[in-house]
């Protein structure tokens, strides 16, 4: 009686109940939305403040795990930053040893693994077991045979590396640092989520040394994945990898593609479902065994055996997926139910889920930024919200579907809004597909491969056979999922919306599932229809909008008007996919625009048409213009004297000539887009011989109020007669940061902003949008309007800001001229001398006051406008253009306009 009465008692909550779980979950939240961190100290008198809180107070200690949330989540970002290389420091050469901790994923052109650096005091402090990305591409070869390239050995090296080896390599060591475009991936944060100091290139392959072979488990996990792949040959192996072991390397982007088609996504991968499968799987083996062996209940209680079992399998099973943050979830709620169960109490699932969020975020408060962690809790969470609980099922066939289905449309209708938001995509099949390939995946297909690898753990060999029937189960479903992942209106890509649009339609999705009689039928998708189709802002007739995309050493740019889509250049090839495809694809789908009406290519060098097939792929009708002789295929030539008219646009291609013979950067096709407003000049990379010809023929037609600089900004171009023809406002500046051809000259930029224009770089700002209409000249930086605190270029730009406000002297010798480079927008004056200091803004800047036109409202937040009159002179001293590097900081040039601008909302 004893043993029933305390198995009913149930646990009671008390500091750590689900009131304090949601306050912990919002303040991490809220934290790691900001655009700068609190400081340190801030931080620690916060979170003692919310400890305090929550511990004196019976009713509210909700406020005081808010501040907890929100204070630990600033610290453990201020450490996270803090272990990573400065990113003002320029690259550095190192030899250093480590151990490869993650699966290698070797391709034909690179290497690339995660390598984790011995606590040795010989290597550099700051280095010290931190994780550094590692990266190792193949010799160039320049079409030379293999067994021609010096050091072509040193490529089948590199194919050696496998997980749990230790490497000495040497390395050139950067911080962590991505590009940053509309719908783009975001490659600071993913560094942050995963612990990541720093990325490194191997120098020398030659030189790199073996020291220790594979060993520990992420060793035993690459010997799994190459048992299962022997053991069932062909295409479905790389299948059976994914979902027995996590192992996606081997699935290809047009595998992605389909699974994203068919939304399932969230099955290939190892998922939650999985880890509760293995447990429930120990779970069950440990009572056949409790109930086959007299002696064992003797020492342990049945239940309490299963439950332990069930823990432990949850556990190991965590480990062997390499710890993803859903199996990570699903172990952690399986501990907290099994401890329960092993002390004979019971424990409602809504407060287990709430000591699984505080054992994640205590532990790791920046999950918060990983998408798994809202699908997997957001999920459940649903789902044990909606489904009825404590009712008796009903009889029969009907008592197992039912549950089922319920619980598919909830998880397909609850999770949508979280999808979208996410991914930006949404797949229109998806709740069918998953109907009938969740039971038959994951029922039988992981089963048989998860029993197989237990197998294959207790003896080499004994797994092959369940893999095999694991593979043939596999493809007897995805030979009629495929023709329907290739329906072309399977995915629907919605535009990227405003922030705020998806709590609102979570609180629809919310009053819609509400019990019957309740819930908001007709008005409740009323509340999801921001998000689903957000404004697009789209140009008016006679307006033009420009994105100059952030491909790296590289040009890509989108134009549209009111109906139609001009693409000019589409970035450089890549290792697996190209800018095409990695970068313009996504930036489209973020806009909402469709398919592109032409594509012109200022010529066919590969940083400039390298994104060329990707985005046939994708639209294959697409006409291309090149030209002439740039080796394009499929492309209609491109010339001097070609116009059309768009929405009240003019489009004007001034170079080069219909017979010209010229080749490479000479023959680059210069396009002009005339407005009623002013015009925007794109000139590919022609040189200073092309400048000086187009000065001759067509002068009157250069004046512009935007220009993308010639040549990412090479000595080879922007001549100063070519400068003061264009007379240009907005100077635009395509490059990689840090590239090694030295872009932008520092030259070139001082010849810019000297003539009065506002020079910005993709490498500092990101991606650039520039909108010329009936408000003027606006530009918008897509680093500053989506800016969060682990920004590498804003973090970068506050070291420099601060060093030059070390060195400069107080008063009017001391004053700064405020510009992009300083200020949170474009010609940021009027902020800064309101004192306003908010992210990028510099601190005791002063205001050089020029004739204002107007104050402007732009389309977006962090937009600005540029006003049309100029103030000469060379403004105050101490001005940082003499004292930033060039290329690295925008503007800051004599005479540059000053104006108001729409502050941040």
């Amino acid at each position: 009686m004893g043993g029933q009465a305390c198995d009913h008692l149930v646990v009671s909550p008390g500091l750590w109940g689900k009131a304090s779980a949601a306050a912990l979950v919002v303040g991490t939240t809220a934290c790691c939305q900001l655009p700068v961190l609190p400081p340190p100290a801030a931080a620690w008198s916060g979170l003692l403040l919310g400890i305090v809180l929550w511990l004196a107070r019976r009713r509210g200690r909700w406020l005081g795990m808010l501040l907890v949330g929100f204070s630990w989540a600033g610290l453990h970002g201020q450490w996270a930053l803090q272990a990573q290389l400065p990113p003002q420091d320029p690259p550095v050469d190192q030899v250093l040893r480590g151990r490869v901790i993650d699966l290698p994923e070797h391709r034909p052109s690179y290497s690339r693994f995660l390598l984790r650096i011995d606590d040795d005091p010989a290597l550099p402090g700051a280095l010290r077991g931190q994780r550094v990305q590692v990266y190792w591409s193949a010799p160039f070869t320049r079409g030379a045979p293999t067994h021609a390239v010096p050091g072509a050995m040193t490529q089948g090296q590199r194919h050696t590396v496998a997980a749990g080896s230790r490497w000495q390599l040497p390395l050139r060591l950067r911080a962590p640092r991505s590009r940053i475009n509309p719908g783009g991936f975001d490659g600071e944060r993913h560094a942050l989520m995963l612990g990541i100091a720093a990325s490194g290139q191997v120098r020398d392959g030659a030189a790199a040394v073996l020291l220790e072979g594979p060993s520990g488990l992420a060793a035993w996990r690459e010997r799994m994945s190459q048992r299962i792949q022997q053991a069932v040959p062909g295409d479905t192996s790389r299948f059976l990898r994914a979902l027995a072991l996590g192992d996606t390397r081997e699935l290809s982007d047009a595998d992605w593609e389909q699974l994203r088609a068919l939304g399932l996504t969230h099955l290939i991968a190892i998922s939650g479902f999985h880890v509760g499968l293995v447990a429930g799987g120990f779970a069950l083996l440990a009572g056949l065994l409790w109930r086959c062996v007299a002696v064992l209940p003797r020492c342990l209680p049945r239940p309490t055996a299963a439950a332990v079992a069930a823990a432990a399998g949850a556990v190991g099973y965590a480990l062997v997926a390499g710890l993803a943050l859903p199996t990570v979830r699903t172990a952690l709620m399986i501990v907290v139910v099994a401890l329960a169960r092993a002390s004979r109490r019971r424990m409602p699932w809504a407060q287990s889920l709430a000591l699984a969020a505080f054992a994640t975020l205590l532990v790791a408060p920046l999950s918060v930024l990983a998408a798994g962690f809202w699908l997997s809790f957001g999920g459940v969470l649903w789902l044990m919200w909606c489904l009825p609980g404590g009712q008796r099922a009903e009889a029969g066939l009907a008592g197992l579907l039912k549950p089922f289905f319920a619980a598919q449309g909830i998880a397909s209708l609850a999770l949508l809004p979280l999808g979208i938001s996410l991914f930006g995509q949404a797949s229109r099949i998806g709740p069918l597909v998953n109907l009938l390939a969740v039971p038959w995946w994951s029922l039988v297909v992981v089963p048989l491969a998860l029993s197989g690898t237990a197998l294959e753990a207790l003896h080499q060999g004994l797994g092959a056979w369940c893999w095999r029937l694991a593979g043939v189960a596999f493809d007897v479903s995805w030979r009629w999922l495929q023709p329907l992942a290739a329906w072309s209106g399977a995915v629907w890509w919605l535009p990227e919306a405003p922030r705020w649009t998806l709590p609102l339609a979570l609180l629809g999705v919310f009053w819609w599932l509400l019990p019957r009689g309740r819930g908001g039928l007709l008005a409740a998708p009323l509340l999801c229809l921001p998000l689903l189709w957000p404004d697009r802002q789209l140009p008016t007739p006679g307006e033009v909008e420009l994105l100059v995309l952030d491909v790296g050493q590289g040009t890509a740019v989108v134009v549209r008007t009111a109906s139609r889509l001009l693409l000019y250049d589409l970035g450089p090839p890549g290792a697996g996919t190209d800018s095409g495809e990695r970068v313009v694809l996504p930036a489209l789908r973020a806009l909402g625009a469709g398919v592109p009406d032409r594509v012109l290519l200022s010529h066919g060098d590969a940083d400039h048409a390298g994104g060329l097939p990707g985005l046939r792929r994708a639209f294959p009708q697409v006409p291309v213009w090149a030209p002439a002789g740039s080796g394009v295929d499929g492309a209609q030539p491109c010339h001097r004297g070609q116009q059309w008219r768009w929405d009240g646009v003019e489009f004007e291609i001034l170079h080069p000539g219909r017979d010209s013979a010229q080749r490479g950067n000479a023959s680059s096709c210069v396009l002009r887009i005339a407005t009623a407003r002013g015009a925007i000049l794109l000139t590919g990379d022609i040189g200073v011989a092309e400048e000086a010809a187009l000065l001759r023929s067509s002068r009157r037609a250069l004046k512009a109020d935007a220009v993308l600089v010639g040549h990412h900004g090479s000595a080879g171009s922007s001549s100063a007669p070519w400068v003061q023809a264009v007379g240009a406002r907005l100077a635009l500046v395509s490059a990689g940061h840090r590239n090694r051809f030295g872009h932008p000259r520092a030259d070139v930029v001082q010849r810019w902003a000297a003539s009065g224009a506002e020079v910005l770089g993709t490498a500092s700002s990101g991606a650039l949008h520039v909108w010329l209409g009936a408000k003027g000249l606006q530009v918008r930086e897509q680093r500053v309007h989506a800016g969060r605190w682990w920004n590498a270029a804003g973090r970068e730009r506050a070291a420099a800001i601060l060093s030059v406000d070390k060195q400069a002297a107080a008063g009017p010798e001391g004053w700064k001229r405020v510009g992009t480079g300083q200020g949170r927008r474009l010609a940021d004056g009027a902020a800064a001398a309101a004192g306003c200091t908010g992210f990028g803004d510099r601190p005791g800047a002063f205001l050089v006051p020029a004739p204002q036109r107007g104050a402007a409202t732009g389309p977006g937040p962090g937009c600005a406008q540029l006003g049309r009159a100029r103030q000469a002179g060379s403004g105050p001293p101490g001005d940082p253009a003499r004292q930033f590097p060039a290329g690295r900081v925008a503007g800051g040039g004599a005479g540059r306009a000053q104006s108001s601008a729409r502050p941040d909302p």
